[in-house]
């Protein structure tokens, strides 16, 4: 039986995917420099050390949000595991992100240009590049899942977690990001689950790119807010923050400085197709108003108390 191993184990995506791989009876190991498994990425013989023969090896590492990070180490870290890979005849899936594509009218597909318009996108798009040309090259197996921002039950660091279900729940205002008028495309994580070991079990999926599924027909962020807080019983209190805010707040706090280049993907529609996947795999993606209602689910008794229902 194949080992899966997820390096970045404790996040979002690791933590959906690794039920849904013991579900399936799949064994698993998950590494994190803190975790179950130890290993460092940065490191080469670390890396080399967890990745074993002709395993399925999931990088679904995160980092923080500062570009002088993303700059240094990740591209040591997707050298390191393309080397580990290719040494251990190991299959690979990169979990990516669609700050490659830049700004983008129409519909982001695995088809679209990779024009990044934002310094954070041309990391993305190097790393992204080097373990295509990999692939390509038969170095190794590897393909890339790609997902929009994502929302789900438990996901500390989503967006729309923290500006719109934590703050509902705990009786306070949801903020959205420069416009709440236009629809913006969100990938639930339980989906990721379900989809990933789909694409390890398949024999036609490497050496491309795949988009997680992914609901069509987005709501845009006010729709969002309203589906949010009618799921946990509060008003849909809403603010937006503009630009000039998020550029003063980053004066004092260098994450949201860092989100400053990546506005654009709110400021008009922002759409994630995933019709590729759903096809080859017959994957239906949960709808929204099911997924916001699961993510809203857990944070109801919370809402009861702050509400004095």
């Amino acid at each position: 039986m194949t080992t899966h191993i997820l390096l970045g184990a404790g996040g979002a995506i690791a933590d959906v995917l690794s039920r849904e791989l013991l579900a399936r009876q799949q064994t698993v190991k998950l590494v994190a420099r803190r975790g179950p498994v130890r290993a460092d990425l940065l490191d080469r013989e670390s890396v080399q050390h967890v990745v074993e023969d002709g395993s399925t090896v999931h990088l679904l590492a995160g980092l923080p949000y500062d570009l002088r990070v993303w700059r240094e180490q990740w591209p040591r870290i997707m050298h390191n595991v393309l080397e580990a890979c290719a040494a251990h005849g190991a299959r690979l899936i990169f979990f990516d992100n669609v700050y490659m594509y830049g700004r983008v009218q129409g519909p982001m597909t695995e088809e679209t240009p990779v024009r990044p318009s934002s310094r954070k996108g041309e990391v993305r798009a190097a790393i992204a590049a080097e373990l295509l040309e990999a692939a390509k090259r038969g170095r190794v197996r590897a393909c890339i899942a790609r997902a929009a921002d994502f929302y789900g039950p438990g996901v500390a660091n989503g967006i729309p977690n923290q500006l719109v279900f934590i703050p509902l729940s705990n009786g306070k205002t949801a903020q959205w990001l420069v416009n709440a008028d236009v629809p913006h495309s969100f990938t639930y994580t339980p989906d990721c689950g379900r989809a990933l070991p789909l694409l390890a079990a398949a024999d036609d999926v490497w050496g491309e790119v795949w988009h997680m599924p992914t609901a069509p027909s987005p709501p845009t962020g006010r729709q969002f807010v309203e589906l949010a807080a009618s799921a946990l019983g509060v008003p849909p209190h809403l603010r937006v923050l503009r630009p000039w805010m998020l550029r003063m707040a980053g004066v004092f706090n260098r994450t949201i400085g860092e989100i400053g280049e990546m506005l654009y993907q709110y400021e008009a529609p922002y759409l994630f197709d995933s019709s590729k996947f759903e096809r080859r795999f017959e994957f239906t993606p949960a709808p929204y108003a099911e997924g916001i209602a699961a993510t809203a689910s857990p944070l109801t008794s919370g809402t009861s108390r702050s509400s004095g229902t």
